[in-house]
């Protein structure tokens, strides 16, 4: 019998070949499908479900689905001792279906719906291994993520101004209209929390805590980068203040995670680390107005990426589900194949000439030195190109080089072939990705007129981040290490900037610790005093009054009795 495995990672790499020859033919034509079908008829209301396909939205599907495919079929083996292997499938695939109705939908209301498919399956996904830790994880990705879907309804009921909710038609000629800035502030919002980008960015290595191949699939193709995706699309309606302000968060966020990342230990979490500053990247240049260039990005991205996630979940997978890098070492010899790709996906991360990566990331710092803008964007972008290769030359220096530091016999140094396999589907499209990519997409090359030393700017930045990467994380015999010398500074870099603190203990903590003064001084303090406790005590009082009363009727009557003698004869 047919594993599921087989069955939706084969169907899914259909889907992906059918929608790239439709790409390639509508980017030829420059040819772009407005579908409307109509759900409902009620008297003279009818509610329609638009589908947009265009060369964007296709090859971005694309992308998507040749991305699952491949980790569908690694999980085979990754999950393979999983009791509930297939719900496990069953998720991923709901997974890539909501991504996939995000992707085709021009209107507001679908996009909703795909984007809290995202939110909730991620939820599922992040909580798989059912542990204090993923539930915590769990609940920061899917709070933080709702604080987004909020954004998105306000923006739909806002959309009732224009009588559509079909945001296409009204991006460019609204530009100025204060509706639409409303609008793009609020999708901006939207993106910037599903994006991780500041101050929302504490999600994003928390949701590691899912099984490895959702993070491979959630961290290249899906999740992340539906922020990015969303704001491709809305990009003609941004004016320049909101671009100028966006650009700056994008920066620090692209900044801040390659920082965090040159501090961190944890495999997974460096990885997840470089997402969110390559994630950074795209913002940042898609604020600069260069859409197609974040587009272009996003998909090298997503190939190497993935690639990343699938190596460092074999080297787990083979460690005994350990994931500090401090413990590895030495695996070039245990596992030759998965370090190759290991290797070739990282240099592609940071830009090495004719790897994918390089074409989107030379293109960027090119454009971006062509038009200059202000020596703060200047130095961010190069600095934090730097800091790409600092982290990636102190992973491979870590996990590759020198000697195993593991006890032997936990190893299993096993290389599974379905998992190579897997890693083998996307190792072509990481070394030729990016130059097929270019030749489809840029029909007229972008022409860049440079001094040599601007040229070669790129990679000089490269080659100090790579000594850096090296000088700051090589470590021998009584030697200490950078990172303990200024021990506090590390601790504030590697927690990037103290954003998991402030956005879990800051929320709790605080209101919690408001909550139990206010219980304290007002509910058992004076609202008990004036409320419940102050009717007991008249009550009571007003009781022992009339008790005194009855006690002594005969007394009381009688001097009632001249009392009221006594106020008649006044009256009268």
């Amino acid at each position: 019998m047919l594993s599921i495995c087989l069955i939706y990672s084969s169907l899914f790499m259909i889907f992906s070949l059918i929608t790239f020859i439709f790409s390639v033919n509508f980017m030829i034509l420059d040819y772009s499908v407005l579908l409307e079908l109509e759900m409902v008829s009620l008297n003279s209301c009818s509610i329609m479900m638009t589908i947009l396909f265009d060369w964007i939205s296709l090859l971005f599907m694309s992308f998507v689905l040749f991305i699952s495919s491949m980790v569908i079929y690694y999980s085979k083996d990754y999950m393979l001792n999983d009791l509930n292997m297939n719900r496990f499938i069953m998720l991923v695939s709901m997974f890539v279906l909501s991504m996939m109705l995000l992707i085709i939908s021009p209107n507001l209301i679908s996009i909703l719906l795909g984007w809290d498919g995202l939110g909730l399956v991620s939820y599922c996904l992040v909580i798989y291994y059912q542990n204090v830790k993923s539930y915590n994880a769990g609940m920061l990705t899917a709070l933080t993520n709702r604080l987004g879907d909020v954004a998105l309804l306000i923006s739909i009921s806002w959309m009732i101004n224009f009588g559509s909710w079909n945001y296409i038609y009204y991006l460019d000629f609204m530009k100025n209209d204060y509706i639409m800035i409303i609008i793009s502030y609020l999708v901006i919002f939207a993106a910037f929390t599903k994006s991780a980008q500041i101050p929302f960015s504490s999600w994003l290595p928390a949701a590691m805590a899912a099984p490895t191949p959702v993070s491979s699939l959630v961290h290249s193709s899906t999740l992340v980068t539906a922020g990015v995706y969303l704001l491709i699309r809305f990009n003609f309606s941004f004016n320049t203040t909101m671009m100028m302000l966006m650009l700056f968060i994008s920066s620090m966020t692209m900044f801040m995670a390659g920082l965090g990342a040159n501090f961190e230990f944890d495999l997974k979490k460096i990885i997840a680390l470089s997402t969110l500053s390559q994630l950074g990247l795209m913002m940042s240049i898609l604020f600069l107005g260069e859409y197609k260039l974040a587009f272009f990005h996003l998909l090298t991205h997503a190939l190497f990426k993935a690639l990343l996630f699938m190596c460092a979940g074999n080297i787990i997978h083979n460690l005994m589900n350990c994931q500090d890098i401090r413990f590895m070492g030495g695996l070039i010899k245990q596992m030759p194949l998965t370090c190759s790709f290991f290797n070739i996906a990282n240099l592609s991360l940071c830009g090495v000439p004719f790897l994918s990566g390089f074409y989107s990331k030379d293109l960027i710092l090119e454009v971006l030195s062509m038009n200059y803008l202000n020596l703060y964007i200047y130095l961010i972008f190069f600095v934090s190109t730097g800091l790409t290769a600092s982290y990636t030359i102190r992973l491979m220096y870590y996990s590759l080089m020198g000697n195993f530091n593991f006890l032997s016999l936990n190893m299993i140094n096993d290389e599974s072939k379905i998992m190579l396999k897997g890693m083998g589907g996307l190792i072509f499209l990481v070394i030729m990705g990016g130059s097929m990519l270019m030749w489809l997409m840029f029909p007229t090359p972008y022409f860049i007129c440079l001094p040599f030393y601007m040229k070669m700017m790129t990679l000089f930045v490269i080659m100090i981040g790579l000594f850096l990467g090296y000088e700051y994380s090589v470590f021998y015999l009584n030697y200490n290490l950078k990172s303990l010398i200024y021990y506090k500074i590390s601790l504030f870099f590697s927690s990037m900037w103290n954003m998991p603190f402030i956005s879990t203990f800051g929320m709790n903590y605080y209101p919690i610790k408001l909550g139990y003064l206010y219980y304290k001084n007002f509910d058992q303090g004076w609202y008990e005093y004036y409320g419940s406790q102050k009717i007991y005590n008249s009550l009571s009082k007003s009781s022992l009054l009339l008790q005194s009363f009855f006690n002594n009727n005969l007394k009381i009557y009688l001097i009632l009795l001249i009392l009221w003698v006594l106020i008649l004869l006044i009256l009268i």
